[in-house]
């Protein structure tokens, strides 16, 4: 007796080559492909799958794998972070959770330096000025920013994202400081002549903040008015890991009173919503979750993803597994 082939449901158009190498080891369920799904219409999609292709937008919970029923074996998100996915609850149901680590890091250091020198040389500013055809002209003292080198960066989880955008600090001449819940290697602080600081000493002396921490319950609202109030001045924000690690009324309250000077963001709390003050403002530049936005970053992002549900539909060890506290 032959089997049916295993089912793989995607919830979003993910780049072809990865589609066509779930398409070798499976059929594959694409229901909606101009846009994600619903929730009802999630749980709908994933009954009797084999396999569950996602992105951050889907929340994966208990009820989805109680929806997909005993035939399935993984969640594959094409990301890195999976604050969007009860780990736990999955893991305890046998179904397994990888994500994607590792591909995106020189992506999303790429933008998170393009945020920075966007909103420190008012660029955004600058170009809807001209966009608008507002009168101006060359002048010593127009559109004044602020130089990076000799200030200091510091950085807010110094993991891979994080060392990729201290590389890209030091070759515009600043200093790196860190901090986070442990000390990386001494040889990582070597190479990036980093120092580790307490979150207070950092906040209160670094003159740029560079947001790289995963979202945990511990990391929502880390960046909150009384944060934003310990910052220097004349400090910049970045953020380009999860919009609930910062409080975007606290943000915009702190920009337009001028608590802090500027701020560069990614991403948002309530994605694709912005905080409407922060629209207001010209100290902030806004980009709609780019980090990771290049053909070839987002389809290895896609290709890792599809090589972990097949590795696990071959019964083989997928290549980046989430671990929960569960499987340990």
């Amino acid at each position: 007796m032959t089997h049916a082939p295993p089912r793989i449901v995607v919830t979003r158009q993910i780049a072809e080559p990865a589609l066509a190498l779930l398409r070798e080891a499976g059929d594959v369920d694409l229901p909606q492909p101009d846009r994600g799904l619903t929730e009802a219409e999630l749980h709908r999609a994933v009954a009797g799958a084999d396999a569950l292709v996602s992105t951050l937008q889907d929340r994966i919970d208990a009820s989805v794998i109680a929806a997909a029923g005993p035939r399935l074996r993984v969640v594959a998100t094409v990301a890195v972070g999976y604050d969007n996915i009860d780990v736990d609850a999955v893991t305890e149901r046998g179904v397994l959770v990888t994500n994607t680590p590792g591909v995106l890091t020189e992506a999303t250091a790429d933008l998170t330096f393009g945020l920075l020198l966007a909103v420190t040389r008012r660029i955004g500013e600058g170009e809807r000025l001209v966009r608008e055809q507002r009168p101006w002209e060359f002048r010593l003292d127009f559109m004044l920013g602020a130089g990076l080198q000799g200030r200091t960066l510091g950085i807010v989880g110094l993991g891979q994202i994080g060392r990729a955008v201290a590389r890209r600090a030091k070759a515009f001449g600043m200093e790196i400081a860190y901090t986070g819940r442990r000390r990386v290697p001494e040889e990582v602080e070597a190479e990036l002549s980093a120092r580790f600081l307490p979150q207070a000493e950092l906040l209160a002396s670094a003159d740029v903040v560079s947001l790289h921490c995963p979202l945990t319950p511990q990391t929502r609202h880390l960046i909150d008015a009384s944060a934003l109030a310990a910052m220097k001045p004349g400090a910049f924000l970045l953020n380009t890991t999860r919009g609930p690690v910062v409080d975007e009324d606290a943000l915009a309250r702190a920009l337009a009173d001028g608590v802090i000077a500027g701020a560069g963001l990614d991403v948002f709390e309530e994605e694709p919503h912005v905080h409407p003050g922060l629209l207001e403002l010209d100290n902030v530049v806004l980009t709609p979750h780019l980090g990771s936005a290049t053909v070839e970053t987002r389809t290895e992002m896609a290709l890792l993803a599809a090589r972990n549900v097949a590795a696990v539909l071959s019964d083989e060890p997928a290549l980046t597994p989430v671990r929960s506290k569960v499987a340990s």
